[in-house]
């Protein structure tokens, strides 16, 4: 008989107990794992990508097995005809298991115990917990039962806090090791609230780490006018209340792309700055001052597939459904991001416009430099409005455009179709015909979308 998923999750629960030591080793029992059993003390939790099995840190096992059930797991994925790349990877199961290795970023670490010296000697921080207090922001623990209430004022307003999270990322959600799921094992985790006038305004989860006798900061949302401060209230209780416990470990989890990553790596952190603010995260969690910050590694076996191989395995494992359908849903649901695109597209469309190799296509250079000069404008403009989204901008950008596409189908009737020579000359109409009507749609559609309305 098939054993049942709560039954499986208790298995691996109580292995955590014993032998939970990654920072994201707790959160393998949320949905979405599926397990793998090496007797009766030993566990590998994986996403299936249909490619390959990628695992959420290492082994949930004693040190001593490390090794033993990394090569039993390799095999049993073999024997599926899955590849293998461990995700989350930290220097214990590197000095343990001879593994290919590449640093995906860090994770500050505090020892609780030491937290009121970084309070003492950081005067930003300080100053941002009186601010919180100066505004009337109020922050509690909240129990497993005030939390799992569908009816009570905090689930509410934790369910609020997630939904304007979810709608302000500029990606589709993703599961894996950063979907929102502050509900599940609810009795194990520690919850704060920041609350202002009876409002939850900022929320915090924390999920156990086991065998370092810490915590790992899951959750920690805020509502868009909590007054400055409530987040570092939020970790401020979470601190205090595990050195009290004589906590030792304290993590706000991984930076991605953040430290010393290869050069690769750093290139992808800079184009991806429009999808996600590496270094704005990197930053938030330096100014809580972390006694240390730890290297975490995305690994492979050392006769497995290449690094860009893992890494599009561990993107595609994040994406829940393949990367081309969370592409897709990204760019839907996130308008911003495609004005961001149709910009970056307008760089090399102008300095095409400019070269001398184009001045056949105008009537005259005056006319091409009018253009050129046109196009830079558009550019600036719509950088500008991926910066800081202004309603009035996009309309003015939207009309701009969509009278570039007038007056570009009029120059291309009159002056370039006599003058078509081949297939390239009517690439080129085409291109610039239906590129500012396709940009003009877009905007007119983006002023409309939910997630760009002003509040």
């Amino acid at each position: 008989m098939r054993e049942s998923n709560e039954s499986l999750q208790a298995r691996v629960l109580a292995l955590l107990k014993r032998h939970g030591w990654n920072a994201t080793s707790f959160q393998v029992v949320e949905p979405g794992f599926s397990y793998w059993f090496d007797g009766e003390d030993a566990c590998v939790a994986y996403v299936d990508t249909g490619r390959a099995w990628v695992t959420a840190g290492g082994p949930i096992a004693p040190r001593e097995r490390l090794g033993e059930v990394l090569t039993r797991f390799q095999a049993r994925a073999a024997e599926a005809g899955r590849r293998v790349c461990f995700f989350a990877v930290e220097r214990r199961l590197l000095e343990a298991v001879p593994l290919q290795a590449v640093a995906i970023g860090e994770q500050p670490v505090w020892d609780p115990r030491r937290w009121e010296e970084s309070v003492r000697d950081s005067r930003p921080l300080r100053e941002q917990l009186r601010r919180a207090r100066a505004k009337g922001v109020r922050v509690r623990e909240v129990s497993a039962e005030e939390l799992g209430a569908p009816d009570s004022p905090v689930r509410r307003g934790v369910d609020g806090l997630m939904a304007g999270w979810l709608e302000s990322r500029r990606m589709a959600p993703m599961g894996f090791l950063v979907q929102l799921a502050p509900y599940e094992q609810a009795h194990e985790r520690r919850s704060f609230v920041a609350e202002r006038d009876g409002q939850v305004v900022a929320f915090l989860s924390a999920v156990p780490v086991y065998a370092r006798e810490g915590w790992f900061v899951q959750h920690l949302l805020r509502d868009r006018r909590a007054p400055n401060g409530s987040v570092e209230s939020l970790v401020d209780a979470l601190m205090r209340e595990a050195a009290r416990e004589g906590r030792r470990y304290l993590t706000l989890g991984l930076a991605p792309l953040a430290g010393a990553v290869p050069g690769w790596l750093r290139l992808a952190r800079r184009l991806g700055k429009p999808l996600y603010d590496f270094e704005g995260l990197r930053a938030f969690k330096g100014r809580l001052r972390p006694h240390a910050w730890d290297r975490i590694h995305l690994a492979r076996p050392e006769t497995g597939s290449g690094a860009l191989l893992s890494v599009y395995d561990a993107l595609s494992a994040f994406a829940q459904g393949g990367l081309l359908r969370f592409g897709a849903d990204t760019l839907l649901g996130r308008p911003l991001l495609l004005v961001w695109l149709l910009a970056f597209l307008l760089v090399p469309w102008t300095l095409l416009l400019a070269l001398p190799g184009t001045t056949p296509y105008f009537p005259s250079r005056l006319v091409q430099g009018a253009w050129v000069l046109f196009d830079v404008g558009l550019t600036v403009g719509l950088f500008s409005l991926v910066r800081r989204w202004r309603p009035g901008l996009a309309l003015l950008l939207g009309c701009a455009i969509s009278t570039d596409a007038c007056v570009t189908l009029l120059e291309a009737l009159l002056y370039n179709v006599p003058r078509a020579r081949g297939l390239g000359d009517w690439l080129v109409m085409g291109v610039a015909v239906l590129g500012p009507s396709l940009a003009a749609v877009l905007l007119f559609w983006a002023r409309g979308h939910p997630t760009l309305r002003p509040a």
